[in-house]
């Protein structure tokens, strides 16, 4: 129940300071009450809500846990088969075991051979990310930019680097980031409907956040 009254805390709060000191509308509180109780269904659908906190020093004693989820997006969104895929598939099995480096250095091995080859990159980014703990650093920045760069049309980069950046607290950027993804996406398809919740909630938190300043 603790991630709960957290979540449940946290949502009245940033509703009274949208309504206090946003001095949002009265006719305007029903869209923003709509869209946090969105953003609650998302953390009931996509969180844990009900487990207990636990302390950051007993999660490190630990290999980090592989984002099956993740990988599995990934997947639909980027090459399954051939060689690239086998790379990904090896690099895939090491994050499973919590060897994020040795994830990384797989993609590295593969892309000497396919220096070409976006979903080689777009797999080195996430690996990057993984092994800097949700941090995006300058090599997964440079490794999602040329994956975009390679295949332009191709709508995992741009999704994963959005992801990453939303995830890191860069939401702004992930916003910029996934803005031409939803309007190049088909109507009615998942990603867009996704990206449109999630750019939502991003303008949700951009708007209280400079009500707050």
């Amino acid at each position: 129940m603790t991630g709960w009254i957290i979540a449940l805390t946290l949502a009245a709060l940033l509703m009274l300071a949208l309504i206090v000191i946003g001095r949002m509308p009265r006719k305007t509180w029903e869209i923003a009450a709509a869209a946090l109780l969105l953003g609650l269904a998302g953390y009931a659908w996509q969180g844990n809500p009900g487990l207990a906190g636990a302390p950051r020093h007993a999660a490190s004693a630990a290999p980090e846990k592989f984002d099956e989820q993740l990988a599995e997006r990934r997947r639909g969104l980027a090459e399954r088969f051939g060689p690239a895929g086998q790379w990904l598939l090896l690099s895939d099995g090491l994050g499973r075991q919590g060897k994020t480096k040795e994830a990384a250095n797989v993609l590295l091995s593969g892309l000497k051979q396919m220096p070409n080859d976006p979903n080689l990159w777009l797999g080195l980014g996430n690996a990057l990310v993984a092994h800097a703990d949700g941090v995006v650093p300058p090599s997964a920045d440079f490794a999602y930019r040329r994956a975009m760069a390679i295949d332009p049309k191709a709508p995992g980069p741009r999704y994963f680097y959005g992801l990453a950046l939303a995830r890191s607290g860069q939401l702004q950027a992930a916003k910029d980031m996934w803005t031409p993804l939803v309007e190049s996406a088909p109507d009615g398809s998942g990603i867009k409907a996704e990206l449109q919740f999630a750019i939502a909630r991003i303008d949700i938190l951009l708007a209280a956040d400079g009500a707050g300043r």
